[in-house]
């Protein structure tokens, strides 16, 4: 078929990258979720701490884990030879989830604060994470309109598309860091009179917080590398150069 997109090779490091990422990620999740579920008492609805305990391994998996692989992995450096609408389709499609899970965890901490008549938004964590999911649903929902439906114009997409990249991975960034302020935040609540003593709670939250630091890099790493990035095919080629042609007054180079 004439538009199907031609084949583009791998460098040699991504998949290693991509594996270890992948694997840095999950181990993430998998140890809030022991935190939650084996040290804190579990998880349930009902208004006590174990409707909290719902919070923290949401936002892990979707401002981190989602977050990371819907912004740089599965999508535009996994699927390098899928066309660009379907990249951008899946990178909004993954990132909605995110946001979905995202709203659970706040949900569940609001919740349990007005059920047990807690103080609301009164820690750094607290201010950091809602400025955190607040610009997560901008970013959001400008990508989509820009990008995606209905779609902004060719000169405002690439005017858009910097800023775009950048707030994504410094919003990144920002969910990791405010992750291990709330990591540091449950320990002290939690086991404050222990925490010196090493128990176990306490090493196996100190080393999801390393799990976060190396998933961060990882991402961070994939993500600034120009040979990973999803090469262009011919048709966005053809494209650019008409886009060029029409605000810049170019005629394309003919062999």
């Amino acid at each position: 078929m004439a538009d199907s997109p031609v084949e583009q090779s791998c460098p040699s490091q991504l998949p290693w990258l991509v594996g270890g990422s992948q694997v840095f990620g999950l181990a993430c999740v998998v140890l809030t979720g022991v935190w939650m579920g084996h040290y804190q008492g579990g998880y349930a609805w009902d208004g006590t701490a174990r409707e909290f305990n719902i919070h923290p391994l949401c936002m892990v998996i979707g401002l981190v884990f989602l977050y990371g692989d819907g912004a740089a992995l599965l999508v535009f450096r996994v699927f390098r030879n899928e066309t660009k609408r379907v990249t951008k389709i899946l990178h909004g499609v993954i990132h909605l989830f995110s946001l979905i899970i995202t709203i659970v965890g706040l949900v569940a901490v609001f919740d349990y604060h007005a059920k047990n008549r807690f103080t609301d938004m009164y820690s750094l964590h607290s201010w950091c994470g809602m400025l955190n999911c607040v610009l997560f649903c901008i970013q959001w929902v400008m990508g989509l309109t820009v990008f995606l439906f209905p779609g902004g114009t060719p000169m405002l997409r690439k005017w858009y598309l910097p800023l775009h990249l950048f707030f994504g991975l410094t919003l990144f960034a920002f969910s990791i860091a405010n992750c291990l302020l709330g990591i540091k935040e449950k320990l002290l609540f939690s086991i404050m009179s222990t925490y010196s003593k090493f128990p176990p709670e306490g090493v196996l939250a100190n080393v999801l917080g390393l799990l976060l630091v190396v998933f961060g890099v990882l991402v961070g790493y994939i993500v600034t590398r120009k040979e990973f990035r999803r090469p262009r095919h011919p048709e966005e080629e053809a494209l650019s150069m008409h886009f060029k042609t029409l605000t810049e007054g170019e005629t394309p180079n003919t062999p």
